[in-house]
């Protein structure tokens, strides 16, 4: 047929309604959901199947991804990424393996120490106690506190103090079995040495992996992530240090003899929002009045984490943290107790990177609420209630 014929062919006839439609070449919106589905479930199945294992795993991760900046830039100056992974991952050990040098030894003479005073401290709160309770009998009248409320309050605070105290030499003192010391120092940095090495790949290829369309969409979605997630942890850590050290020194300045165990669960403890600087002003009043028996030594600790909120308030958090941090301190302290609850400590883990990313999805979904047709429909005439 010569070429010219082509184009004096008839046209072909249209097809009858109904048929002969071209067949849809995306997936369609039921299938989208279902894969994303499918994938959760996925994730939840293996999340509760294995989290036995999965703490060093996970934690190797989280040491990976904070330490990810400084190897990147290392290589941008010309050092090979498999050797700034191994010196990062190694200066870390070190400075793990320093301060367990050099706390241990002090955390076991605090055991030692808070041992030895228990029954005496116990003792000095409970005359504290009954002093306190006998200055109101008389203000208030025996009506509103009488002997047997007096001797219940009394022991009770003694048998509280006890627990606190045979709990917490129990913790500190058996703390390495529960967080499974093999599977910590072995596994985690050799797994952290391998995905800090290959983290630029990992990320590549999770992404070339994205569906194409909604691919920017996610990819923007992950920066957001990324940017609430890495303020957050540095920042977070770079507090509690800080708070930690401050309470350390500051409590063991003024003569409290636990002041470096105090100030040291307080350090660690303000990684939850308001927890830590609770659980210590209450441990530091406590041990004062063990300790002293007046109040002049609470007035020394009231001042001290009166002054330390001070500093947190307007001079760490604002320096450290600032607003990059879009995470709610209420959403992470439910994050993080639902997480421990839910997995332990691999929840806890997980809690805050899960809540950075359902902040940063509900973000974008109410900004796209506030951009429809649903919320931007004004009222019709007539629509009155």
């Amino acid at each position: 047929m010569p070429p010219d014929m082509v184009t004096r062919l008839p046209p072909l006839p249209a097809p009858p309604p109904g048929r002969g439609r071209v067949p849809p070449t995306g997936p369609s919106r039921r299938q989208r959901l279902a894969l994303l589905a499918g994938v959760g479930l996925a994730l939840l199945l293996g999340l509760w199947m294995f989290s036995a294992i999965l703490t060093p795993f996970v934690l190797a991760a989280c040491i990976a991804y904070f330490l990810d900046p400084l190897a990147s830039r290392m290589a941008r100056l010309g050092m090979p990424r498999w050797l700034s992974a191994i010196l990062l991952v190694t200066m870390l050990l070190l400075l793990g393996l320093l301060a367990v040098l050099l706390l241990y030894p002090l955390i076991l003479a605090q055991i030692g120490v808070l041992l030895t005073r228990l029954p005496g401290y116990i003792a000095t709160i409970n005359a504290a106690l009954r002093d306190f309770l006998l200055a109101l009998e008389e203000a208030a009248g025996p009506e509103m506190v009488d002997a047997r409320l007096r001797e219940l309050i009394i022991s009770q605070a003694g048998t509280m103090v006890g627990w606190l105290g045979t709990s917490a030499t129990r913790l500190l003192g058996q703390g390495m079995a529960l967080f499974h010391v093999f599977t910590l120092a072995v596994v985690t940095p050799v797994v952290s040495f391998y995905l800090l090495r290959d983290w630029p790949g990992i990320m590549g290829r999770l992404e070339r992996w994205l569906p194409r369309r909604s691919a920017p969409t996610v990819l923007q979605l992950a920066r957001d992530v990324d940017r609430v997630l890495s303020a957050w942890l540095r920042g977070q850590l770079l507090c509690c240090l800080a708070l930690g050290a401050f309470y350390a020194i500051t409590l063991s300045a003024v003569g409290l003899e636990l002041g470096l165990m105090v100030g040291l669960v307080s350090g660690l403890l303000s990684f939850i929002p308001y927890v830590g600087s609770l659980t210590g002003f209450a441990l530091s009043v406590l041990l004062a009045i063990g300790q002293w028996g007046d109040w002049n030594g609470v007035i020394l600790v009231v001042g001290i984490f009166v002054l330390g909120q001070v500093l947190e308030g307007y001079v760490i958090y604002p320096r450290l943290l600032g607003d990059r941090v879009e995470l709610h301190a209420v959403w992470v302290i439910f994050a993080l107790f639902a997480g421990g609850v839910a997995f332990g400590f691999l929840g806890v883990l997980l809690a805050v990177p899960i809540a950075a990313a359902v902040g940063v999805l509900a973000r974008y979904w109410l900004r796209r609420y506030l951009d429809s047709p649903v919320y931007l429909d004004p009222p019709r005439p007539g629509d009155g209630p």
